[in-house]
């Protein structure tokens, strides 16, 4: 089966060029987010990170770097290869390689959720303002994932209302902690949804491999992503308006990614019913 048969030829290298761009702009934030936590990781586990740690440290790297993996995988499935050749050995590699990105994806999301635990395991500094701090070593949480050392200017701005991280060297006014709670929740609720994403694309592209996907499943399915989708767009509209711009370019980027493989597997089901009704 030819998935280009239907497409012209300026419009089929349109589509490939913008949809390669964005496929290598998502391997870039893979160096992005790897650069972003290697950054933090110097006011977090300075002194060494266990392996059950290395999760919690990266996950929006070990994340990205799954994701992009898998979305070439799909690429690959629903675009590049014909039916026909994936069997055997061929479909074994896909399915094995597949399954061990979902494994990375669901230990990020746990990764997710433990940095959203470590920010709400907080207790009181023991002192009255974060000025008292100067000099021992501690950080300033000024957002998620983001510190700068605690010294005798921007301690003066920090409010009363103070707490520090447990396990870390590291205080938070109340209005800063809160703003990075709300972000740690918008990463495992985005990092969840896309795990459902990718189990209904993962279905939907078995049934139509099989010869199963019916044109009932199908709009199901549209009913099922949309709202998927949906929670997807509100978590980069979050990201923008705090101004949390990688999240919010990944985020973006990874919708525009994810609009092309549903093209192509609309593509593919649609190339599929014009082939059974010529057999017939």
């Amino acid at each position: 089966m030819s998935h280009h048969a239907a497409t012209s030829d300026l419009a089929y290298r349109v589509f490939t060029g913008v949809k390669y761009l964005v496929y290598c702009l998502l391997c870039f934030n893979v160096y992005l987010f790897l650069r972003e936590e290697l950054t933090a990781l110097e006011y977090t586990f300075g002194d060494g990170i266990e392996p059950g740690q290395v999760v919690q440290v990266f996950s929006a790297t070990i994340d990205t770097a799954a994701w992009v993996v898998l979305l070439l995988l799909f690429e690959l499935e629903t675009w590049v290869l014909d039916d026909s050749s994936i069997r055997g050995w061929t479909k074994g590699a896909l399915h094995g390689v597949r399954g061990l990105c979902y494994v990375f994806i669901v230990w990020a999301f746990t990764g997710y959720y433990a940095e959203l635990a470590t920010l709400y395991d907080v207790a009181a500094p023991g002192v009255a303002q974060a000025c008292e701090l100067v000099g021992q070593g501690y950080s300033l949480l000024v957002d998620l994932d983001e510190y700068v050392p605690l010294d005798g200017q921007n301690c003066v701005g920090v409010g009363s209302e103070l707490y520090r991280i447990a396990s870390f060297d590291i205080v938070a006014d109340g209005e800063n902690l809160s703003a990075a709670r709300w972000l740690a929740w918008t990463d495992v609720i985005n990092a969840g949804d896309w795990i459902l994403i990718c189990l209904v694309l993962e279905i939907e592209v078995r049934m139509q491999l099989r010869g199963t996907l019916t044109d009932t499943l199908v709009s199901l399915n549209k009913f099922v992503k949309l709202a998927l989708y949906g929670v997807l767009f509100a978590a980069a509209a979050y990201w923008g308006v705090a101004g949390d711009f990688l999240d919010f370019w990944d985020a973006a980027l990874w919708l525009f990614a994810f609009i092309f493989i549903e093209l192509n597997v609309f593509q593919w089901q649609r190339e599929t019913q014009q082939e059974a009704a010529v057999a017939v």
